[in-house]
């Protein structure tokens, strides 16, 4: 799997979560125990891991959304 972005921005992370379930590409959110035993500080951020042959299908949609900047680089 692959990092495709880390946020500590819960709405972001949704709104990603939910671009990517339409478009039927499977993703894991990791860290996501870590952040919730720090608390609602957002100091531990989450990652949204893919799958590899996903990588470019998910970084197209994200930059068609506008959210070029959220993605690691590659």
């Amino acid at each position: 799997m692959i990092n495709l972005m880390r946020t500590n921005d819960a709405v972001l992370l949704s709104l990603v979560e939910s671009l990517l379930k339409e478009a039927g590409i499977h993703f894991f959110v990791a860290d996501q125990a870590m952040s919730l035993t720090e608390g609602s500080l957002g100091l531990l951020p989450r990652r949204l891991m893919i799958d590899d042959q996903d990588l470019e299908e998910a970084r197209a949609l994200l930059i068609d959304a506008g959210l070029e900047k959220e993605l690691r680089q590659a």
